[in-house]
């Protein structure tokens, strides 16, 4: 590999700098999916605890101490993999999905292939809908299926397997209609699914005035790349769910904008 410079007796090669920019990049991303949640204390803690055993055994020589931490260090990997599953589970997601590739320009130049959006047509009820909605107040989750597999989700409520259309998903969110209650699952244009439960997310930072709808749109967010679009019973207002993060307060044309360019 040609060397690319000299520091003293180092000799710095271009794929040192590829290793470290790789490694920086993949911390960053684990940095993205710990932030704002429980994971994060649980992982400070482990920096601790490891920090402390090596003050023990290796510099202060405190030997019983220093077995004891060792023995909870030496299962470190399977706790590790127990403990973070939730995070484990999305950064793989966030790694073997198209999106993933569609959306980085490093990634682009390697990748030929890229998914397919969904055409305006199919984006106009769900907008329209929820403009209407957004006006009588009616609360409402859509989760838009992309690359993710979401029949686990959609198992958990009643299968329809209906065209998407405005009608029928103000009918759906009704407040007397049985199956308001959930959020429905949109896959291929198809309403799959109602009634569904949906994961909620356990950040603590997520502002107060946040219900469930919200903190469940973001959950199945954090555990799949789909976005959801929910309207709050409260207030009206429309948000945008998509990789754990949450946009609030958007017009109808902004929601719009936001569906072509997320989903192209």
């Amino acid at each position: 590999m040609q060397l690319l410079f000299h520091i003293g007796f180092f000799e710095i090669r271009w794929l040192d700098v590829l290793d470290v920019l790789v490694v920086a990049f993949l911390l960053y991303k684990v940095y993205e999916l710990l932030k704002g949640s429980a994971a994060m204390s649980i992982f400070i803690g482990i920096v601790a605890i490891y920090a402390l055993w090596w003050l023990c055994s290796r510099v202060l020589d405190m030997k019983l101490l220093g077995a004891l931490l060792e023995k909870f260090i030496g299962v470190g990997v399977l706790a590790l993999i127990i403990v973070f599953q939730p995070e484990l589970r999305r950064f793989l997601i966030m790694l073997g999905s198209n999106t993933f590739i569609a959306k980085n320009p490093i990634t682009k130049k390697f990748f030929k292939w890229q998914p397919q959006g969904r055409p305006s047509n199919e984006i106009i009820p769900l907008v329209k809908a929820s403009a209407s909605m957004s006006k009588a107040k009616t609360g409402a989750i859509i989760v838009l299926e992309r690359n993710t597999d979401l029949k686990f989700y959609a198992d958990t409520g009643d299968m329809m397997d209906a065209e998407v259309s405005k009608r029928l998903i103000e009918n759906i969110f009704f407040k007397n209609s049985p199956l308001h209650d959930g959020a429905i699952i949109i896959s291929n244009n198809k309403i799959k699914a109602a009634r569904c439960v949906l994961p909620v997310t356990d950040n603590s930072d997520l502002p107060a005035n946040f219900g469930m709808r919200h903190r469940a749109a973001i959950g199945i967010t954090e555990q799949s790349d789909a976005i959801a679009i929910i309207v709050s019973e409260e207030t009206g207002q429309i948000s945008v769910a998509n990789d754990g993060k949450i946009v609030a307060n958007l017009s109808a044309e902004e929601l719009e904008k936001y569906l072509l360019k997320e989903l192209k």
